[in-house]
């Protein structure tokens, strides 16, 4: 099970960002397989204090034996909780926080999980196993409708209602199961887009879906003025336009009220050298905002 890794995005600006009291008290929104948390915690002082939230208990498992540290707190739960369980800590919220909105390596990686397009797989695309929704139930039971809806509006992809209309012609003919018999419907029904692989956005499209991604970092963006103490700091790294233009429309609006500001006014995007080393970090973006 160790043989997975995870490199983290934007790991050195972030820090720099929002690591501004050695003992303080931070939140790792999505913890992952520790990558961000194990290099917080090298720069942080012996009385700080770190609480790591992920919905995906394989990732927590792993986390735990990676970053084996006494100051972190690994939590199984919707880092939209984390004002609650700082709070049953005897907490009155945290001195930074941070949002990493992608999916781990571990989680693209894993064929059983059903993220990747690139590896066979059950249509699954869970952060959390004890989740209802799969993505295969999407495909397999919801209406024509609600699939070009979210291929739409998740996906951003211009060929929604060809690629929904041929998802229930091929249901009709047997339950489409695996990431590879999606990819194929996708593939004969609209043409390759340069690099990005025809399916790409589709895919995008269910795993948002499936873990109510979107309603995820609306929540969370709605509990940072519980979450952040005053003088705090909260930073979100996201992948996509969809994620980022909540996050820069809502740090607009806190601005405006008076009581945050914008700590970096235009998005902090990965050097070229972290691209280099990690290509998946190329669309990552950070947003920090700071409470006053």
């Amino acid at each position: 099970m160790n043989h997975w890794t995870h490199i983290p995005v934007l790991a050195k600006e972030a820090a720099e960002l929002l690591l501004r009291k050695p003992d303080g008290v931070y939140v790792d929104g999505t913890l992952g397989l520790g990558g961000h948390a194990a290099y917080f915690l090298s720069l942080l002082g012996p009385q700080a204090r770190l609480f790591g939230f992920d919905k995906d208990e394989e990732a927590l498992v792993m986390a735990r034996t990676r970053v084996n540290d006494p100051r972190l707190t690994a939590v199984h739960a919707s880092y939209t909780q984390a004002p609650q369980v700082l709070r049953e800590a005897g907490l009155d919220g945290a001195d930074g926080v941070l949002f990493d909105l992608g999916l781990s390596s571990y989680q693209l990686d894993n064929p059983a999980r059903g993220f990747s397009l690139l590896r066979d797989g059950p249509l699954d695309m869970r952060f959390d196993l004890s989740a209802p929704l799969t993505a295969a139930q999407i495909v397999n039971e919801w209406p024509l409708a609600e699939l070009e809806r979210i291929l739409n509006e998740y996906g951003e992809e211009k060929n929604a209602h060809a690629i929904a209309m041929a998802v229930m012609a091929a249901r009709r003919q047997g339950k489409i199961e695996t990431t590879f018999q999606l990819k194929n419907i996708v593939e004969n029904t609209v043409r390759g887009r340069g690099k990005i692989h025809p399916a790409t956005q589709t895919f995008q499209a269910l795993r948002i879906a499936v873990n109510d991604e979107l309603g995820c970092v609306q929540s969370a963006l709605g509990a940072l003025q519980e979450l952040v103490r005053v003088g705090g700091r909260a930073g979100i790294i996201t992948f996509h336009s969809l994620e980022d233009r909540l996050v820069k429309n809502r740090f607009k609006e806190l601005a405006a009220g008076g009581e945050w500001k914008l700590v970096n006014k235009h998005v902090l995007a990965p050097q070229y050298e972290e691209v280099r080393a990690n290509p998946r970090s190329r669309s990552a973006k950070l947003r920090v905002i700071e409470r006053l």
